[in-house]
């Protein structure tokens, strides 16, 4: 074996050992690379960012959200390949899903058809609709890659139990979040921020198991945020002035989401079988 396969194979032993604390480090790493790239294009480019509304220009939200997550998902895309987990993350799920877990997708989709529909459109530059949507192909595609991809794989790994992957994975994704706090974001928003997505994290996870892929939760998450920001006016924050009935029917979604997600703190147990295609159910 000669010094880069060494290399290479050293790399990949560490990450295949998995462990809470892997997925933590590595989380942590991304978190690193998207806010440092987040940082370097503010320097650069900062001007180009309507600060009061970052969806007034399609330069503003180029700038403002899409570059860093261009760079976050390479980063990603380059780990996994690195690795070799592409096929492994998207292959079937290991552990089958139970008929109760279709709440979770259904409820998501409900949310997103709500919101794409009460769009006031008309207060947008057709540019920045179309931005928005493609951005948030980044936004599922990195933080679901992530937390109900590398997490879930590295837990699943250590041999941790489906409760422990759904609460775990769903944490690193929900203080994920409390980078909002660097931007001036209030405490008390961040928090509740944190709340909301370990509920939405849940529901993710739960998606994933009961569609059998990650690409659905993906899919999902890539819908989800630009329907939301676009159907609110910002990001991660209560809608001001008059909204549409569709976008108000929506509403109640988020309190919703964190019922399924006590539902399944409660109801959720199973262990993945390492026996070759034996699956547990819950």
């Amino acid at each position: 074996m000669g010094q880069d396969d060494a290399r290479t194979s050293g790399w990949k032993s560490f990450w295949d050992r998995g462990g809470w604390w892997r997925a933590v480090l590595l989380a942590v790493l991304y978190m690193v690379v998207y806010l440092g790239a987040g940082q370097v294009i503010g320097l650069i480019a900062g001007d180009q960012v309507v600060a009061e509304d970052i969806f007034r220009t399609p330069q503003s939200v180029f700038i403002g959200l899409t570059l860093s997550l261009i760079v976050g998902s390479a980063a990603l895309a380059a780990f996994v390949y690195s690795v070799g987990w592409f096929k492994p993350l998207f292959a079937k799920q290991p552990v089958k899903g139970s008929w109760w877990m279709w709440a979770a997708p259904f409820f998501l989709v409900a949310a997103i058809v709500l919101r794409f529909l009460g769009i006031n459109y008309s207060s947008y530059q057709a540019s920045v609709v179309v931005i928005m949507l493609l951005t948030g192909l980044l936004i599922g595609f990195a933080e679901e890659i992530l937390t109900r991809g590398i997490v879930v794989k590295m837990l699943r790994d250590s041999g941790k139990s489906e409760w422990v992957v759904m609460v775990l994975s769903s944490l690193i994704f929900a203080l994920l979040h409390s980078a909002n706090a660097l931007s001036g974001m209030p405490i008390i928003t961040v928090l509740v921020t944190i709340v909301f997505t370990f509920g939405f994290g849940i529901c993710m996870y739960l998606t994933m198991r009961v569609t059998g892929n990650l690409i659905w939760p993906m899919i999902l998450h890539a819908l989800y945020d630009p329907t939301l920001f676009l159907s609110t006016g910002g990001i991660d924050q209560a809608a001001a002035g008059p909204q549409s009935p569709l976008v108000q029917l929506a509403g109640p979604a988020n309190m919703i989401y964190i019922l399924i997600a006590v539902v399944a703190l409660i109801v959720v147990r199973g262990k993945m079988q390492r026996a070759p295609l034996a699956m547990t159910t819950v």
